[in-house]
């Protein structure tokens, strides 16, 4: 396979090109660096990634795109590139349609005029706005977003959904639930937490802690993506498009979680308590039925393991983290 993965300085991203150049995959990493968090943190995975090729590009810029596609001639893509953030989408929606719309509707085009086996993209659990029914399944209806950044997640479902019916372009939307762990985005719980901890200050918990989250260590993430690549969905039952919960079907009490981390980077921080803030939600809990079913994965890594990994990680970079975090 030749595998095009964008956002590759992201998070995700960054993990899962590192696992498939591993395996022998021929891999273009590409990403356009914006600034939404310190692209220190950025540059600093990039240079883990080696010699693999990247490409600075913005999806948004549809030539520039089209260029790439005619030269690399891609048979998958595993598109992760996107403006992250549920809070930011309240300041800067703006940046949410340039990327995730504008964006992903190029992406869309090209990969269906260039003949691309199978495209993997990111969507989030953030799709399912305020449900109560829990567990979160694929089937439940997702009409009711949270937060601008959720709809634009369900609104590339649903694009990506017309291009697999109208194209036969063969793709697969994951619903991404909390994904943590080394190299994580210093804008998410535990980069915010164990910063905070390790200073000594206060740990601001929304919602007066009453939060929980499906935490998923990065290695489960990435061993189920690349399970999925090469499971094109079929054509012969309708538009070949499928939808999977990606996590990993165990909500953790915030609280919890940072007892946790607490532990593992044997340092104390007094909670300070606030209301719940504008876009999120209470409680994510994914089923993991379908996804089980068609990779044969289940999570492997615990809340404690995945914990003692991060909190290593962290304090191994911690230089870089504070530079990351104070800008």
């Amino acid at each position: 396979m030749k595998i095009l993965v964008t956002g590759a300085a992201g998070f995700i991203g960054f993990h899962l090109a590192l696992r498939l150049a591993a395996e022998g995959h021929s891999v273009v990493a590409l990403d356009n660096l914006n600034d939404y968090y310190a692209v220190a943190l950025k540059q600093a995975r990039l240079e883990r990634l080696g010699q693999l090729p990247f490409v600075r590009l913005d999806i948004a810029d549809l030539a520039a795109l089209e260029a790439l596609f005619a030269r690399e001639r891609f048979t998958h893509v595993m598109h992760l590139a996107a403006q992250a953030g549920v809070r930011y989408s309240v300041s800067h929606p703006h940046q949410y349609g340039h990327s995730n719309l504008t964006g992903f509707l190029n992406l869309l085009d090209v990969c269906q005029r260039h003949a691309v086996e199978h495209l993997l993209y990111a969507s989030s659990s953030s799709v399912y706005g305020r449900q109560q029914r829990l567990p979160f399944r694929e089937s439940d209806p997702v009409d009711t977003p949270a937060s601008l950044y959720a709809a634009t997640k369900r609104a590339n479902e649903m694009m990506a959904y017309s291009y697999a019916d109208l194209h036969r372009l063969p793709a697969t939307g994951l619903r991404f639930f909390t994904v943590y762990g080394p190299w994580g985005r210093p804008d998410m719980a535990p980069c915010l937490f164990a910063a905070r901890l390790l200073r000594g200050d206060p740990i601001a918990v929304f919602n007066h802690g009453r939060m929980a989250r499906d935490f998923t260590y990065i290695d489960d993430i990435v061993e189920s993506l690349v399970r999925l690549l090469p499971r094109a969905p079929a054509s012969d039952t309708g538009a070949p498009h499928a939808l999977y919960n990606v996590g990993r079907g165990d909500p953790v009490a915030l609280l919890d979680f940072i007892d946790t981390l607490e532990s593992a980077l044997d340092a104390r921080a007094p909670r300070d308590f606030q209301p719940m803030q504008p876009g999120d939600i209470e409680r994510t809990w994914a089923d993991t039925t379908r996804l089980r079913e068609a990779t044969g994965h289940v999570p492997q890594v615990s809340l404690e393991s995945g914990i003692e990994r991060f909190a290593a990680w962290y304090r191994e970079q911690r230089p870089l983290m504070q530079q990351v975090m104070a800008g």
